[in-house]
């Protein structure tokens, strides 16, 4: 039965284009890649990071930068970016595992306005402009993610959109597979009790770390992708607000699911989406929702669905 939902899920990938606008459908796949990613560390590790967004957006540069000025392929320039992302990761994870709870949180929070402050500052950022008019470029050197095709009368950019879904059926995939292997079964017991499995024999320093990276990574990988979607990488990508709105996805759809960001992802972009045309009072209705699914749903969406069916989703 496994084996057949996730085909029937892939399925529905590969036709959702048809039928939803497929820059919208970009846009909730990089996001969920991202909520996925912050889910292994949060979910899975039990660490709570306040400084994602420096990843993903970090990434977003990155590719961004070498696409546009060194001529690099798009799937190049994704992996330049995951690659960045992962060695960051790295850096920022070797600092910020020393401390637990909210130390760490904090120490995460601090690096990332740092890298905030770089973005800002560094003269191929595009300063508050940000990085514009990223070219998409030739895939492989043979799929041109620029070309429309007309379908049904619309316009669909349908080869930029297969880019992006095939990039997240990869990250999701590694996120999966770490989740089920027998280091994601250490990660989950140094997240219930930490004590015991030092006490077992673990690294628990050099398993936190290894997450972390691997968390980092696919969060570039999102950021990456999503600079390519939106020909864009901005302020936005790095700053904490984008790292409060993966924190509210994770929490939202169910921490430590399989398919709660995803669910977390759906419902935040879908709010953003539909009510872009309130202003500002966007963060106050989006900020109520939080409060009541907290209220009602304690541990998620999923996380409460999941309880109801007793069985993992």
């Amino acid at each position: 039965m496994n084996r057949f939902v996730w085909i029937a899920l892939f399925i529905l990938g590969l036709l959702v284009p048809l039928v939803v606008y497929p820059v919208f459908m970009m846009k909730l796949l990089c996001f969920a890649l991202f909520a996925f990613a912050f889910d292994l560390l949060l979910g899975y590790t039990g660490l709570l990071s306040f400084g994602h967004a420096a990843f993903f957006g970090s990434a977003s540069y990155v590719t961004g930068h070498l696409v546009k000025n060194s001529g690099l392929t798009p799937e190049l320039g994704v992996l330049a970016g995951t690659l960045f992302a992962g060695v960051l990761g790295y850096v920022v994870g070797s600092l910020a595992i020393r401390r637990q709870g909210i130390y760490f949180a904090m120490v995460t929070l601090a690096l990332a306005q740092i890298v905030y402050f770089v973005a800002l500052k560094a003269p191929f950022t595009g300063g508050e402009d940000g990085l514009q008019g990223i070219p998409r470029g030739v895939l492989f050197g043979l799929i041109d993610l620029n070309r429309v095709y007309s379908v049904g009368g619309h316009p669909l950019a349908l080869n930029l959109y297969y880019f992006v879904f095939a990039v997240f059926c990869l990250g999701f995939w590694i996120i999966h597979r770490t989740i089920h292997s027998p280091f994601g079964q250490v990660l989950k017991a140094i997240r219930e009790n930490e004590p015991r499995a030092i006490s077992l024999g673990y690294k628990v320093d050099r398993f936190k770390l290894m997450a972390f990276v691997i968390s980092a990574a696919m969060a570039g990988m999102a950021g990456a992708t999503k600079s390519l979607v939106f020909q864009l990488a901005s302020l936005t990508d790095v700053s904490w607000h984008t790292s409060g709105e993966v924190v509210l996805m994770t929490l939202l759809g169910g921490v430590g699911t399989v398919f709660g960001p995803l669910v977390g992802a759906f419902t935040v972009v879908t709010l953003q989406s539909e009510l872009s045309s309130v202003g500002s009072w966007i963060t106050v209705i989006i900020g109520s929702i939080f409060m009541v699914c907290v209220l009602v749903f304690r541990r998620g969406m999923v996380g409460e669905l999941a309880r109801l069916l007793k069985r993992p989703l």
